[in-house]
């Protein structure tokens, strides 16, 4: 295991973290939909507050512009609209275009699922099957052609969260959810997702309970999963730290580790949100192989609620949260072996 991390840092200080251009809004946008397709990066959707800050009694909006950028020295521009303003779904990269899972808007929570297509310049979105339920705050990744979806919250004001796990085979004739058994611990909203070494991987997030005034209060969680498909589900083990919303699917490095980058650990819970210092900037690499989480190099801007690509052989993360009510629109590219 020491080889390994030892391989992770000296990556991230090699070749590291850079900057691409930045997305064309100055204010950036939490929980958007991102990945590749005819080549380019689409990113699109998402929610920020444009007027004020939530505390000075800022109205949080939705959106359905779709950004592309056609080069990592290029220019982003507006590709074109989401059939309605949406975020905090889940986004993969599959057969040239961009599935999108799920997601939110002012009033409601939605099951749809649709592909983006970005070719000879002009944008297409088309339907893939709805989810059994309405869900946003649900994590995702793609293993092989199949993507799995777990957790999430079924309605805005909901005040327990989902302990469904779907599956759908994206390469099928006729793609279709499947309901699979659920990991064996608690529900969960704002997990970390990863596809790795044959297996998909669940872990921390936040659970949901109704507080002595009906709203919701959350319960952190530390703990992770491996599904392997014809297994089941195995508990792994616990991360050193909560990592809630970190950016997800967590980027892979060659074929048995995963990262999971930032994330909110519960350190600042009790802070003034005008005294909030950032997200943490840790980053933790898992070792499918040695069941175990080991520190390495850490992230220059840490973002929550953000989503990730590979584009060009680099891992990038798109705009998300700065600090809670702060976007940006920063998007930051990750190279690793």
């Amino acid at each position: 295991m020491l080889l390994m991390s030892a391989s992770v840092i000296s990556a991230a200080e090699l070749t590291g973290w850079s900057k691409l251009p930045p997305l064309a809004d100055k204010e950036g946008f939490a929980s958007m939909f991102a990945g590749v397709s005819g080549g380019a990066l689409l990113a699109a959707g998402g929610a920020n507050f444009p007027d004020k800050r939530p505390w000075e009694g800022g109205k949080k909006f939705w959106y359905d512009t779709v950004f592309v950028l056609e080069k990592p020295d290029g220019q982003w521009r507006v590709a074109g609209k989401l059939p309605r303003p949406l975020g905090y779904g889940v986004s993969v990269t599959h057969g040239g275009e961009v599935v999108c899972v799920g997601g939110s808007d002012a009033e409601r929570h939605y099951s749809d699922c649709f592909r983006m297509e970005w070719q000879a310049g002009r944008l297409s979105t088309k339907p893939l099957p709805s989810l059994p339920l309405p869900v946003a705050n649900t994590s995702g990744a793609l293993l092989g052609d199949t993507l799995f979806v777990a957790g999430g919250i079924e309605r805005p004001d909901s005040t327990n969260t989902l302990k469904k796990f779907y599956a759908i085979d994206l390469a099928a004739k006729q793609p279709a959810w499947r309901e699979l058994e659920s990991w064996p611990g608690p529900a969960r909203m704002l997990a970390v997702a990863a596809a790795q070494d044959g297996a998909f991987f669940l872990v921390s997030g936040t659970d949901l309970s109704a507080g002595p005034d009906g709203k919701p209060v959350r319960t952190y969680l530390k703990d992770g999963y491996r599904y392997t498909p014809g297994k089941g589900w195995k508990r792994i083990a616990d991360l050193p730290r909560f990592a809630v919303a970190a950016p997800s699917p967590a980027p892979t490095v060659g074929t048995t580790q995963f990262l999971v980058m930032s994330g909110d650990d519960a350190a600042q819970l009790t802070v003034k949100p005008t005294e909030h210092k950032g997200f943490p900037r840790s980053v933790l690499a898992y070792d499918t192989r040695a069941d175990r989480w080991t520190e390495v190099a850490p992230a220059p801007a840490p973002r929550v609620t953000v989503p990730t690509a590979l584009w060009n052989g680099a891992w990038l993360v798109v705009s998300g949260e700065q600090k809670p009510g702060i976007r940006s629109p920063e998007v930051w590219s990750l190279r690793l072996p």
